[in-house]
């Protein structure tokens, strides 16, 4: 399929109305924090890379990158002594 042709999903998601209040969010609002916990999640597992979970998200990727720092998220898998082994 031709890129330029991508094709998006619409999700409807229930949320219970004490839910939405307790948190104090528009339903808008709500829906963004969903996307961006879902992609930042996805992203965690290794289900997505960067750019597609900063996509999903709906935020440039470098923002993406900078949220995950922000929620604690490494943003590269290498290993203390992986990154030893290769710089020296």
């Amino acid at each position: 399929m031709d890129a330029m042709y991508q094709l998006e999903e619409t999700v409807t998601l229930r949320i219970p109305n004490d839910v939405q209040r307790r948190l104090n969010r528009t339903p808008d609002e709500l829906g963004r924090d969903l996307r961006l916990y879902g992609a930042l999640m996805l992203f965690q597992l290794g289900k997505l890379s960067a750019g597609a979970a900063a996509e999903l998200a709906g935020v440039p990727k470098v923002l993406f990158l900078d949220l995950c720092g922000q929620y604690n998220i490494a943003v590269s898998q290498i290993t203390p002594d992986e990154l030893r082994a290769e710089i020296g």
